[in-house]
Order: C-alpha cells, then sequence, then structure tokens
C-alpha cells in the first residue's frame, strides 16, 4: 500500500507539473485552475492603467497644490506692490509740499490773490506734466481749501476726516488706493481708482497745512508688475522642479506596488490552483482506496449476514449498517472535494449543486440565481470559490435553519450575496482568530479587484456580499 501511494504521488506531482508548466494547459484552464495569457494581458493593461491613473492623480494635486499656493502668493505680491507704490508716493508727495508748494504759501494764497495763486500753479506745472498728478488740495487746519489746481474749490470749507488733526499735528501720513468718496472730491471721481496722498506740510509762515494730492493708479499697476515679475517666475518655477522631482519616486512607487499586488494575485492564484488540485487528489485517494475497501467490506457484512450464524446476524446486521452510513458520508465529501467544470456546468448549475448539498444537511435554500452572469473564466471561477466556502461556512459553524443565495448581474458588475439566520460573529473579533475561509475568500475575490464585505451580529446571522467588475 505504501509503495502504491509512493507511485502515485509522483505520478501526481509529474502531472500537475506537466499540466501547470504549459504542455497541455487546456484541461486546467477549461476548470477554471489555471488562466491563458490572455488574463495576464488584461492583467499588465490593468496595472498599466492604475499607474497612470496613480501618476494622473498626482500631477492633479501637484497643480491644485501650486494654484493653493500661488493664490496667497499672488495676494501677497498686490499688496507688497500697493504699499511699495504708496510709499513711493509719499515720498513724492512731501517733496512736492516741502520744496515745491510749501514756501509760495504766503498770506497772499491764504487770501485767495490769483496772482498768488498763478504763482502756485506754475509750480506745479511740471509735476503735472506726464499727468501722473492729477489734483492737488491745500487744507488749512479748519477745513478751508487754500489752493487747489481746480480754481472752483479754493475758499470752501468742508468737514476734515478724523484722521486730520493727528496729521496736522506730526502723526503718521494718510495714503489709500480706490474711488474717491466725498463732497470735495466731484471732480477726481471721473478719474476712477486714484492714489491719495495726505501728508503734513508748513506755509511761507509756519503754519501747518494738509497738501492732498491725488496720483493716477498706473504707478501702483507698473510696481505689481514688477514685483510679479520679479517674483512669480522664480516661485512657479521652483515649484514645479519640485513636483517634477517628487514625480519620478512618485511612478517608481507607483510601479513597485503594482508589481507587488500582481505579485501577490499570482500567488494567491497559485494557491488557489494548488488547493484545487490538492482536493482532486484527496477525493480520488477517497474514491479509489478507502470507499472502494469500505465498499468491498460491506459486500463481506451482507455475505456474513446472509450465511453466518444466527446468533451473529444482527451484530453483522448493526455493523454493516454503521459502514453504509459512513460510505455515505464520504461519497458526499469526495464529491463535495472534487471541484467542477465550471465551463461545462455553467455557474449557476455549480451553484444549484452547492446549494443541493446544503439542503441535504436539513437547512432550508432559497435561491434566486440570474441568467445575466459572467462569461469570463476568470471571475465565474471567483464567484464559485466565494459560494462554496461561504456555503461550507453556514453548514459547519452557523446553525443556520435557512439560507438564501441571490446573484444578480448588470452590464457593469455581478453581484453575489449568501444569507444566513444562523448564530452569527463578530467579525472583527473573530478574523484574528483563524477563521482561514473568511481570509480566502477576501484574496480570492481581491484577484478580480472586486469587493468583499461580510456582516454579521451575533445571534442574527451573517450576509456575504461580493461584487466583481466584467471583464
Amino acid at each position: 500500500m505504501a509503495e502504491t501511494r509512493r507511485r502515485r504521488d509522483e505520478h501526481d506531482r509529474r502531472w500537475l507539473r506537466d499540466r501547470g508548466g504549459g504542455h497541455d494547459r487546456t484541461w486546467l484552464r477549461n476548470r477554471g485552475w489555471v488562466h491563458d495569457r490572455g488574463w495576464a494581458r488584461t492583467r499588465g493593461t490593468s496595472d498599466t492603467s492604475e499607474v497612470r491613473s496613480a501618476v494622473l492623480r498626482f500631477l492633479a494635486i501637484g497643480v491644485i497644490t501650486l494654484v493653493a499656493v500661488l493664490i496667497p502668493v499672488y495676494a501677497w505680491i498686490h499688496g507688497q506692490a500697493e504699499q511699495r507704490a504708496l510709499s513711493e508716493a509719499i515720498l513724492r508727495t512731501h517733496q512736492l509740499a516741502d520744496f515745491t508748494v510749501g514756501p509760495l504759501l504766503d498770506r497772499a494764497v491764504r487770501a485767495g490773490d490769483e496772482s498768488a495763486i498763478s504763482r502756485v500753479n506754475a509750480g506745479l506745472k511740471p509735476w503735472m506734466a506726464d499727468g501722473s498728478l492729477v489734483r492737488v488740495k491745500i487744507w488749512s487746519g479748519d477745513g478751508k481749501i487754500l489752493y487747489s489746481d481746480s480754481a472752483d474749490l479754493i475758499g470752501d470749507t468742508y468737514p476734515l476726516p478724523a484722521w486730520s488733526p493727528d496729521l496736522l499735528s506730526g502723526g503718521r501720513e494718510h495714503a489709500w488706493l480706490g474711488q474717491p468718496i466725498g463732497l470735495d472730491t466731484v471732480n477726481e471721481a471721473a478719474a476712477g481708482e486714484l492714489v491719495e496722498i495726505n501728508v503734513r506740510a508748513t506755509d511761507a509762515e509756519g503754519w501747518p497745512v494738509i497738501f492732498e494730492a491725488y496720483y493716477d493708479d498706473e504707478a501702483v499697476q507698473n510696481a505689481q508688475s514688477r514685483l510679479m515679475l520679479d517674483v512669480l517666475p522664480v516661485l512657479v518655477v521652483s515649484l514645479v522642479l519640485l513636483q517634477l522631482a517628487q514625480l519620478l519616486p512618485a511612478i517608481g512607487l507607483a510601479r513597485r506596488i503594482q508589481a507587488g499586488q500582481a505579485s501577490r494575485r499570482r500567488l494567491v492564484q497559485h494557491a488557489i490552483v494548488a488547493s484545487d488540485f490538492e482536493r482532486r487528489r484527496i477525493a480520488r485517494e477517497l474514491h479509489d482506496e478507502v470507499i472502494q475497501d469500505l465498499a468491498g467490506l460491506s459486500y463481506a457484512l451482507e455475505a456474513e449476514e446472509r450465511h453466518g450464524a444466527s446468533e451473529r446476524r444482527a451484530l453483522t446486521g448493526q455493523a454493516r449498517g454503521i459502514l453504509l452510513r459512513n460510505l455515505r458520508t464520504l461519497r458526499a465529501i469526495t464529491t463535495e472535494l472534487y471541484p467542477p467544470d465550471l465551463e461545462r456546468l455553467g455557474l449557476n448549475e455549480a451553484l444549484r449543486r452547492l446549494l443541493d448539498h446544503v439542503a441535504d444537511t436539513g437547512i432550508v435554500v432559497h435561491s434566486e440565481l440570474s441568467p445575466d452572469v459572467p462569461s469570463d473564466k476568470e471571475r465565474i471561477a471567483v464567484l464559485y470559490r466565494v459560494a462554496r466556502e461561504a456555503l461550507a461556512n453556514v453548514v459547519k459553524h452557523s446553525r443556520a435553519s435557512v439560507v438564501d443565495l441571490v446573484i444578480t448581474g448588470d452590464a457593469v458588475t455581478t453581484s453575489l450575496s449568501i444569507r444566513d439566520n444562523g448564530r452569527g460573529f463578530d467579525p472583527a473579533a473573530a478574523a484574528p482568530g483563524g477563521h482561514l475561509g473568511l481570509r480566502i475568500m477576501r484574496d480570492t475575490v481581491q484577484m478580480t479587484e472586486g469587493s468583499l464585505s461580510i456582516t454579521s451580529v451575533v445571534g442574527e446571522g451573517t450576509t456575504v456580499l461580493v461584487r466583481i467588475r466584467r471583464a
């Protein structure tokens, strides 16, 4: 017997090597145990697509990051350029007020003498020739306009702003960019946005006055443009180079991850192939050796029961009955172990046979099978293996009285649901302690990039839901 088993094991190893090595793979492919190069090409295309998607996601995140950085930088540049332009305008206004206009502000100007005002106009003319200086006003401390290049405003009195007393006493200059607002700015409002500068000056007699000047906002825009041209190109190039420097390692990492996933899928596939082969071998050994020997023993016991001594017939019949029950059990185990020919039977018929075995245990079976099931052998095998493992768990562990199996499909996905009313379990607590079947189901589904969810509540039963995309 030992020598016979050794020769058979050697024959099985040669058979698996020859069948799996490529000499005749058709038989294995028909049973969903190995997959042809078309599947490998499909997986390779999918892996490439995943890498491309990962790279595109990285680039999209990089672009979003670039925009997120540039927006506050642009706001900062805009503010800095405005402050720089205002500072330059304040300096220019001080020069104009202190060295050009201030010495010309005498009592005659305060009195509204036209010749004195003409001298001030002549002093301002070179400053206003290029159009950058739009309007000039000189205010006394009581809100009277002592001078304006718009003659109709001279002598008018308006309320001074709240910051005026502080400015007249030597405080900080007042500068802002915007649309002029106020009764005294009717003429300036038509010019749009202007730069308004208010500085303290002294007239010819040393009295403090407010020198108000309006400038075209082109100076601010030019300053902003210059600063942006100085900063933005360097910043953008630096950020782009940083993204490119990160892109190559990201591509390499994505490829390594994909290679690892592909390797894991191959390992799972090889493990499943080996598992199915081992199930065949065990089923064949049970059928060819154990079952045959026990069947022969049952015939011997039957003959002994018929022709043996009468006082031993009852005991012989009882032994024969036990032996026949065990034979039926072994034949059922053999049938369950032997992998079906899925291509010949089809998924629905294979599932019906699984459900028949479940029904033989006394569990009430309900099923809804769909004719719209995948035609791809890989996905058919995955759905069958998950159903086989889940139903085996129902029979062995759940103590359920009813099990429902539903399979549905559309143009995109196929779903398989197996629900029982058994005792249930805690998936989070049970997974670390063994439950190899759960891990087998997850690994099997991951081969086709499907999803597996297991919902279970203690005392309420378990639901296994599988979704896989069509090829």
